[in-house]
């Protein structure tokens, strides 16, 4: 049984998407991997319970027997430093780990967003894998300078112990010629072995239009049938239907438009137009039938916010994006990087 806690110095590193991707390409080889995350951070709330999303998305993704809420210790740092003690956390950490680890080869443990979340409350990578016999997969992504720069301080300063290091994934990389020509020779000096190199993958940095409606909490009014469609650029229609359609970002394919409810000539341009969907903002619904029906006939969703354009627009530009379940490309995408790109032997 191998048990590796996975961990990132930062958020949005690719931790999860990595791990479903790990989990896919040994699931070719026959070997089962089992899924913890002992530390909900990100939280979700659903039929009157509280999990974790990653725990959940996970679940899904790999069919797991567990539930999500039930892969997960906690999820707030004030009730678990109230309910467990240093002892106490380490016992329930093992228990969980020893009942996810039935009828599995490998257990993938999920870290929080970086090495020292948790650590008030016994759940930082690091204190896992010591509590559950397990070895530290480190994925790291960023300025190839940022990443030289946090693997020579983690070795030297945080890092103490080599048998504790599995090995680092570099993630996101966009140049990888150009990495190993400048940086790989740092990462030989402090004999940290290098798992896999993954290139920047332009498709994994998309949401869909499903994950834009559930994340704003949004209502869909028409256009159902197009929910999976990609959006791969963002307009915001503040000008008139003639200015706007002369711009060359109307060209795009695959656009999102954001424009008021009051707006017809817009929305009418862009279903006439490549439109992966269109959110109209400040509550209002137009009253053109004809809108609903070629909405519904070409497949181009339009949700409704109740938020005005610049505050849709500017909870559109903060958004985390992750997928769900149903991006089969995405899994796939990821499933393959890995296998092309990842040395997956440590785990044997």
């Amino acid at each position: 049984m191998k048990r590796i806690v996975v961990a990132s110095t930062h958020k949005e590193a690719g931790k999860t998407s990595l791990m479903i991707g790990i989990a896919k390409a040994l699931s070719k080889k026959d070997i089962s991997c089992g899924y913890m995350k002992p530390l909900g951070d990100r939280l979700l709330y659903q039929k009157k319970r509280l999990w974790d999303y990653d725990a959940s998305l996970v679940s899904s993704i790999l069919d797991l027997k567990e539930k999500p809420e039930d892969i997960s210790l906690g999820f707030d740092h004030s009730k678990l430093r109230f309910m467990y003690d240093e002892q106490s956390t380490s016992k329930k950490l093992k228990e969980l780990c020893d009942k996810v680890s039935k009828d599995h080869d490998v257990v993938l443990i999920e870290g929080g967003e970086n090495l020292a979340s948790g650590h008030s409350v016994y759940l930082d990578p690091i204190t896992i894998a010591n509590n559950v016999d397990a070895q530290l997969l480190l994925i790291l992504s960023g300025e190839g300078s940022e990443i030289a720069d946090e693997i020579g301080f983690l070795r030297k300063c945080v890092l103490s112990d080599p048998n504790i290091l599995a090995g680092v994934i570099i993630n996101q990389v966009r140049d990888i010629e150009e990495f190993n020509n400048i940086y790989m020779g740092i990462f030989d000096e402090l004999e940290v072995p290098v798992l896999g190199i993954i290139p920047y993958e332009d498709t994994l940095a998309h949401f869909t239009i499903d994950y834009l409606y559930k994340t704003l909490f949004t209502k869909v009014i028409a256009g159902e049938g197009g929910l999976m469609n990609v959006v791969n650029h963002i307009f915001v229609g503040a000008m008139s239907a003639a200015q706007v359609t002369s711009k060359p970002l109307w060209q795009y394919e695959n656009k999102l438009i954001i424009t008021p409810g009051d707006r017809v000539d817009m929305i009418t341009a862009a279903l006439d137009s490549s439109t992966a969907g269109i959110v109209l903002t400040n509550n209002i619904l137009p009253d053109d039938p004809i809108i609903h029906s070629k909405a519904d006939a070409r497949n181009i969703p339009i949700l409704l916010a109740t938020n005005d354009t610049f505050a849709v627009a500017k909870l559109i530009d903060d958004m985390e994006i992750l997928f769900t379940k149903d991006e089969i490309q995405k899994i796939n995408i990821l499933e393959e990087l890995v296998k092309e790109h990842v040395n997956l032997d440590f785990l044997n």
